[in-house]
């Protein structure tokens, strides 16, 4: 790979975290699962992508979110967060907020909506994402700043509404190889040089099940390689016993179960993103680098409806940012305005079907919320999970 290279003291940090993954993969006896590798390398305390200090979000990082890329975003899904507070309770809770662009951005439209929320909590495990979190919105709306209180782990109880952009993709998942001897897990091992390097063993519990599972549904060859989200399921189980009332929008990449082991995905979704260079290698830079996996909506929506929750819609982004009225917030400004032409180009590459528009989707799950939401009223892609 060609990629830039990272500085002194960044290589440093990549290898005190290397360090860190290859004495754990020796007190495990040689093998380590993917999932455990995935969550050192990016949450491991102090080391950890998430967990330490280099910029991750927009140009000088290493990815675009939708909300750094343009407020429209914010300002759209704003409309759809005001309704579920209505119908349920005025307070809005984040998963995971980045760089704090999308909080400051929502908390700003549902202002001029005159829907503030009396408490915007913020679920944050990275400190130095918090602080960073603050200063956005200590610039951004200052005013504001004191609705707003962070949490290191979820509620035991909450009514109103849920948003994640961008996080259950960044959850651990394991990684299954269906073989013509059986199903195996693969995980991380150390060559003779102390390398990581691929491993395989028989898969079992609760992974050999959900395996098994997609093998019958989705009829799979044997070679077939893929992951499984089972923290992203598990995650969004665990709502089903916190939610009173209210609704869960998450935003993210991925497809239908039948879509995501499908033929053509036949060695997975698993990307790491370096300095804005997309590559599939997650064994490259430790703690430098995000290692990320498509989002198998229907594995999703199973774990919740099985904790009680139900689904309020499926659609893609394009689709519920043009229902809850982006370019109707884009006509604001004034025509050919040098602002309104680095917009719309921005809003583009949100809504179109060949940049974000299909690639990334919108589902809503929740409990208690009768009349249909704004942002599904058309193009609800519900029937395909």
């Amino acid at each position: 790979m060609s990629l830039p290279l990272p500085s002194p003291e960044a290589q440093a940090h990549c290898e005190r975290l290397t360090a860190l993954l290859q004495q754990e993969i020796a007190d495990q006896g040689g093998w380590m699962s993917f999932a455990r590798f995935m969550e050192l390398a990016l949450y491991a305390p102090g080391l950890g992508y998430y967990a330490a200090g280099a910029q991750k979000f927009g140009a000088a990082g290493d990815f675009v979110t939708a909300p750094e890329m343009t407020p429209f975003f914010g300002r759209a899904l704003a409309r759809q967060v005001a309704e579920v507070m209505a119908s349920a309770a005025p307070f809005v809770l984040e998963a995971g907020a980045g760089s704090g662009r999308l909080a400051a951005d929502l908390l700003l439209e549902l202002e001029r909506l005159g829907s503030l929320p009396e408490r915007y909590l913020i679920l944050e495990l990275s400190g130095d994402l918090r602080q960073r979190q603050q200063a956005t919105l200590a610039a951004a709306a200052p005013h504001l700043l004191a609705r707003v209180e962070w949490l290191d782990r979820l509620p035991e109880r909450f009514a109103g509404a849920i948003v994640g952009n961008e996080v259950l993709d960044a959850m651990p998942v394991h990684l299954v190889a269906w073989r013509e001897n059986g199903i195996l897990e693969r995980g991380v091992g150390l060559d003779a040089a102390g390398a990581f390097a691929w491993r395989e063993q028989p898969a079992a519990g609760a992974l050999l099940t959900a395996a098994q599972q997609i093998a019958e549904q989705c009829g799979l060859p044997p070679g077939f390689e893929s992951e499984i989200g089972l923290a992203a399921q598990a995650w969004a189980a665990e709502w089903g016993r916190i939610l009173t009332q209210g609704t869960l929008l998450l935003i993210d990449y991925g497809f239908p179960r039948r879509e995501f082991y499908h033929s053509q995905r036949g060695r997975g979704t698993l990307m790491c993103h370096y300095r804005h260079h997309a590559h599939p290698d997650p064994f490259y830079l430790p703690g430098l680098q995000d290692i990320t996996a498509h989002v198998d909506f229907t594995g999703i929506i199973a774990s919740a409806h099985g904790a009680g929750l139900e689904l309020q819609g499926y659609a893609g982004q394009g689709q519920f940012l043009l229902n809850c009225g982006i370019l109707e917030r884009l006509a604001e400004l004034p025509a050919e305005s040098p602002e309104y032409i680095r917009s719309a180009g921005a809003v583009n590459k949100l809504i179109l079907p060949h940049e974000m528009g299909e690639l990334f989707k919108i589902i809503a799950i929740g409990r208690g919320i009768d009349s249909p939401l704004l942002g599904f009223a058309r193009g609800d892609q519900s029937y395909r999970l």
